[in-house]
């Protein structure tokens, strides 16, 4: 069976709900992400959100989340800011240098928002100061497998 990233709250290139925006439409909180089927070896998961279409910057991460349990399968709507979770969950510093979801507000047309998630062999080091870069370059070598979930969003 094929590791899949899923939310209740948009498919998979549909447009994400204003509701998870951080336009004045919005409330800026983290859609319901669910996860299927990691292979067994999971240590932990981690998630990226990225604005795929920035101009002029290239990619701009909107969420740096890490050493997320092996058990867990799912995060719930509106995860709140913070750097560190009760069941462990990190929260790194997104491009905005807040350890929380951003969501999105493109400055104009239609931007595609990628929601990564990682089954890792292992956890990474404890950084709440963690960006997107420096946790690709800690999961080198340990990604067991990964998913994407890609959402539409469009100023209105």
């Amino acid at each position: 069976m094929e590791f899949r990233l899923l939310s209740k709250a948009f498919q998979n290139g549909g447009f994400i709900p204003d509701l998870y925006s951080n336009t004045r439409l919005g409330k800026n909180i983290s859609p319901p992400l669910h996860w299927e089927n990691p292979p067994r070896e999971t240590r932990s998961f981690a998630i990226l959100v990225e604005d795929l279409d920035a101009p002029l910057i290239g990619v701009i991460t909107h969420w740096v989340l890490y050493n997320i349990p092996p058990e867990k399968r799912e995060l719930p709507e509106g995860v709140p800011e913070g750097k560190f979770l009760p069941d462990g969950t990190v929260q790194g510093r997104n491009f905005f240098r807040r350890n929380a979801y951003m969501g999105p507000e493109p400055p104009f047309g239609t931007h595609r928002y990628r929601f990564r998630i990682f089954a890792l062999d292992t956890r990474v080091s404890l950084d709440p100061k963690m960006t997107r870069r420096r946790l690709l370059k800690e999961m080198d070598q340990h990604i067991l497998a990964q998913a994407q979930l890609v959402g539409l969003y469009g100023r209105r």
